[in-house]
C-alpha cells in the first residue's frame, strides 16, 4: 500500500508501467463533472475509473477485499475516507469467493491498521494489499482506477 498526496505521484510512476498514464488522467480529469458509474480509458480501454458517491460506514461495517488481477488507486474527491488495511498474506478467513469477473475475493479477517484519506491524495493497493474502504462519516465521493497487474 502506497499513501501520499497527488502532487508526489512522479515518485511512484516507475513502479508499474501504466502508473504514469494512470496518474496523468487523475490529474487531468475534473471529476467533478463525471457521473457515478464505470469509465474505461487509456490505450484500448485497459484502464477504468469508477466514481462512486455513498455514506460513510463504520469500520465494524466494512470487510476486507482483494485483487488479483488488477491495482487499485483510490481517490477521494469529497469528504475523508478511512480505508482498513491488512497484509494478503495474513488474510485467512473468506467470506465470498474469489469472483474472477469482477477480480474480487472478499474476507472476514478484520483490518491490523486503518489510514484516512483526503482530497488531493491517492491510496494504490496492490494485489497483496487487503483493504476495507468505504469507512467514514458522512458523504464520500471517490474515484477507484483499476489498472491491470499484467500489461
Amino acid at each position: 500500500m502506497i499513501l501520499d498526496s497527488i502532487e508526489n505521484s512522479k515518485r511512484f510512476e516507475v513502479l508499474h508501467p501504466l502508473l504514469k498514464p494512470a496518474f496523468d488522467y487523475i490529474k487531468s480529469t475534473d471529476f467533478t463533472k463525471m457521473e457515478d458509474g464505470k469509465y474505461e480509458f487509456g490505450e484500448n480501454g485497459i484502464m477504468s475509473v469508477t466514481i462512486s458517491s455513498f455514506n460513510g460506514k463504520s469500520k465494524t461495517d466494512a470487510f476486507i477485499e482483494a485483487h488479483k488481477k488488477y491495482i487499485d488507486i483510490q481517490v477521494p474527491l469529497l469528504g475523508i475516507e478511512k480505508i482498513g488495511w491488512k497484509p494478503g498474506d495474513q488474510l485467512m478467513e473468506v467470506s465470498v469467493p474469489y469472483d474472477e469477473a469482477e477480480d474480487l475475493t472478499f474476507y472476514i479477517d478484520r483490518p491490523t491498521a486503518f489510514t484516512k484519506i483526503y482530497p488531493g491524495q491517492f491510496a494504490i493497493y496492490f494485489p497483496e494489499d487487503g483493504h476495507a474502504p468505504g469507512i467514514g462519516q458522512g458523504f464520500i465521493r471517490k474515484a477507484v482506477i483499476k489498472i491491470p497487474v499484467e500489461v
